[in-house]
């Protein structure tokens, strides 16, 4: 199973962007799906999390700027990123919990101010 995270770019303060984690095929039990970042010398942290139920959660640098929302269907996990800020240059991991942990490449997103 591979994870493919998408839709980092470079933008403006104040601007948007959707990232995107698509799995190469369905995986049963899936209880976590989450992004993380890591900024230049920094350790990766835990952004945002959708689980099983449907439930998110947020970390407080985030909250009320990102959602994270999930296409079942899909096998897609998406993560809206509004009012960026240049503390939010970072590259973005997409994670999946089931029985087993799985990563996405990354995909860098840099906010200029």
């Amino acid at each position: 199973v591979q994870l493919q995270a998408s839709g980092g770019g470079l933008v403006q303060a104040g601007e948007s962007l959707r990232l995107s984690c698509a799995s190469s095929r369905r995986i049963p039990g899936i209880r976590h799906m989450g992004w993380y970042r890591q900024a230049p010398g920094k350790e990766r942290e835990w952004v945002a999390g959708i689980y099983a139920n449907g439930a998110t959660s947020y970390a407080d640098p985030v909250k009320g700027r990102f959602t994270i929302s999930r296409d079942i269907a899909k096998n897609t996990v998406y993560l809206q990123m509004n009012g960026l800020k240049a503390e939010d240059t970072a590259v973005y991991y997409c994670n999946w919990k089931s029985g087993h942990e799985y990563w996405g490449q990354g995909t860098q997103v840099t906010v200029s101010s």
